[in-house]
């Protein structure tokens, strides 16, 4: 009976310390973000962190990814997606607490060049000839078919008049970040990413702005997922907080609602 009673405390205690990472685990709040959120978001998770001692799993994409890996099982518990088409997509495969959902941010996009070419100071407006403007150069901007930048990019140069002599130019990229990393790489000439890619990024300049008119409003919604950790709704909430507003705005983003204390 000694004996029983013994592999039974050694049974409780590998079984308490096979529990152990999973309750370390319980603390860390998995966040699936457009990429074009990297340097802000990184910046407010590590306050978040210094604040409540809450870790962070991110990863970073194109929203039409995350949108679609979170679809097939993909454990997360925030989704920030670069536009409000894959939110509503996440809504409709019902991987997304609809009740969280805010929209959280603005963005506008912006012509970049590598930060040594002679391109510069282009008036972006009807009849903009941007096929002439790239010459015999790639342009590189993120997929214009899923990447929200890309998808941005597109209405504004079929408004303008510019995309059907332009697009047997262009380079489409996985994500916003990758199209950014083309052009500071000078594998494109020219690129159409958001001003706060091009903010970030030393081996680029904007050498133009679309006009806001020009493409659908740039919205960020964020929202928790239908799996979300009970921990996830602080970590909403500090979004909306100005603490994060300041960093955000650091960033160029625009905060799109009043903040909370």
């Amino acid at each position: 009976m000694i004996r029983i009673a013994g592999l039974f405390t050694a049974f409780v205690l590998l079984a308490g310390a096979s529990l152990s990472p999973a309750a370390a685990e319980d603390k860390t709040i998995t966040v699936f973000a457009a990429a074009s959120m990297k340097n802000a978001l990184d910046e407010i998770d590590a306050a978040y962190t210094a604040k409540t001692g809450v870790k962070f799993s991110v990863s970073y994409a194109a929203s039409s990814v995350l949108a679609k890996q979170i679809e097939q099982g993909a454990p997360a518990d925030v989704f920030v997606s670069a536009d409000t088409d894959w939110m509503d997509y996440a809504v409709s495969k019902k991987t997304i607490n609809e009740p969280s959902r805010v929209n959280l941010l603005g963005n506008s996009i912006v012509l970049i060049a590598p930060k040594d070419s002679k391109i510069d100071n282009v008036t972006i407006a009807q009849g903009f000839d941007l096929a002439k403007l790239a010459g015999d150069g790639r342009i590189a901007t993120g997929d214009v078919k899923s990447v929200p930048a890309g998808k941005y990019a597109k209405a504004a140069l079929e408004k303008l008049g510019a995309w059907q002599a332009a697009e047997p130019k262009f380079a489409m990229a996985e994500s916003v970040r990758a199209a950014l990393t083309l052009v500071a790489r000078g594998e494109a000439g020219l690129g159409i990413v958001y001003s706060t890619d091009a903010k970030v990024e030393p081996g680029v300049k904007i050498v133009g702005t679309f006009p806001a008119d020009s493409h659908p409003a740039i919205i960020y919604p964020v929202a928790a997922t239908t799996t979300a950790k009970p921990a996830t709704n602080d970590y909403l909430a500090f979004l909306r907080s100005t603490a994060a507003k300041t960093i955000l705005e650091k960033y160029g983003f625009k905060f799109l609602i009043s903040p909370t204390t």
